[in-house]
């Protein structure tokens, strides 16, 4: 196995297990709760939004379903950014940074990416 591979199937591993640490907090721990109320949205979206991402994360660490999970993941972040941007949070870094790390793995998963040069 190369580095470029080697490292490919780390940023996998490693965003994939933090997206799953991440959502459960965020499904269902009382902080996301009390945000989700403040902005006024409907309890309901931060299961939703939560267990689709957990859902995703999973299926992105499976290696047939790798694909399918990081798109899926792709458009929870888009979701996610989009609420935060409507109700005034600009701190959207942290997505920024899951969204370009699955869109990385993903285009290189799925022969997409441009071949480097040797």
């Amino acid at each position: 196995m190369d580095l470029h591979r080697l490292g490919m199937k780390g940023l996998n591993w490693s965003v994939g297990i933090v997206l799953i640490i991440e959502s459960a907090r965020f499904a269902f721990g009382a902080g996301a709760a009390k945000i989700i109320a403040h902005l006024g949205l409907p309890p309901w979206v931060r299961p939703a939004i939560g267990i689709s991402e957990i859902v995703a994360a999973v299926l992105f660490l499976i290696p047939p379903s790798m694909v399918i999970g990081g798109w899926a993941l792709l458009v929870i972040f888009v979701l996610a950014g989009t609420i935060h941007l409507l109700h005034g949070q600009y701190d959207v870094g942290w997505l920024v940074i899951y969204f370009m790390a699955v869109l990385v793995t993903v285009t290189s998963k799925s022969g997409k990416a441009p071949k480097r040069a040797k």
